[in-house]
């Protein structure tokens, strides 16, 4: 892999990861098009880069909501042990968002029974041109005809959190954006805007994690080089840098009520990647 591809596939990841276009699909889009010739083995390594670098764009832009999450949850089990207390013990807003993301992280266990035949999807580019129209019908109905929601930590049910970790689970299908998947199905549920994108880049931490745990125990397995590692913390740099900016982005569209326009680039790419699967076949 050359250093020119490493920085184009690191700006890439960091544009679609947060903005809802699917990060997966347009990566997958361009290695099927383009043919990029690298192992499989050196792809998962990268792979496993790219993703720590947005993961650590998640980290620097909400450090402090997920330091007040942490403390949070371990005062209350603190407080929860403490058996020489009468006083009635209850989460915080931090820790009640933190017991939302682990219940949202619960459903992903179907997508590892399903991971073999997701896996296979990664290689057909018109389904991936499908799925992102579909990507685009999510963003679409979610920003001109779900009402808007005002809950909050505060207000959401442990039934939403479930739907919407089902709703990621769905969103491991290649095309399918998990931002905007999540997000759209957060809002559906009466998130307020602010709060359902928080709520989704929060819900996708431990699924990267996940993910990256699973992709690196791969590689290591299959004898990935480790030589073209300086190659692609190049490309991790790049992901992590351009992904905070896209976080920022991805808020203030959100801010200003234009989510739904983010559509119409979904639906031409993936009118494009269905016609060029076609031609190219």
């Amino acid at each position: 892999m050359s250093i020119f591809m490493s920085i184009f596939l690191g700006i890439v990841q960091g544009i679609a990861e947060f903005l809802p276009v699917s990060s997966s699909g347009h990566l997958s889009i361009l290695q099927n098009l383009l043919h990029l010739k690298y192992s499989e083995d050196d792809h998962l390594l990268f792979v496993v880069i790219l993703h720590l670098g947005t993961l650590v764009s998640i980290f620097i832009v909400y450090r402090r909501e997920m330091k007040a999450m942490v403390s949070d949850g371990i005062e209350f089990l603190q407080r929860r042990g403490d058996r020489d207390s009468d006083e009635p013990v209850t989460l915080k807003p931090p820790g009640r968002a933190l017991l939302f993301v682990i219940i949202g992280t619960i459903p992903l266990v179907l997508a590892l029974i399903f991971s073999s035949s997701i896996a296979r999807l990664f290689y057909k580019t018109g389904f991936i041109g499908f799925a992102l129209i579909i990507t685009g019908a999510l963003l679409f109905v979610s920003d001109r005809y779900v009402k808007k929601g005002t809950k909050t930590e505060k207000t959401m049910t442990v039934g939403d959190a479930l739907i919407i970790g089902l709703a990621q689970v769905v969103a491991t299908i290649p095309g399918l954006s998990r931002s905007g998947t999540t997000i759209s199905v957060g809002l559906a549920r009466g998130l307020n805007s602010a709060f359902a994108v928080r709520f989704s880049l929060l819900l996708s931490v431990p699924a990267v994690i996940g993910s990256m745990i699973a992709s690196l125990y791969s590689a290591i397995k299959h004898g990935a080089n480790f030589g073209l590692l300086p190659i692609y913390l190049i490309g991790f740099v790049f992901a992590a840098v351009v992904g905070y900016f896209s976080i920022q982005v991805t808020r203030r569209i959100m801010a200003k009520g234009k989510f739904g326009k983010i559509a119409y680039y979904c639906w031409g790419v993936g009118a494009l990647t269905i016609l060029l699967s076609l031609v190219l076949k």
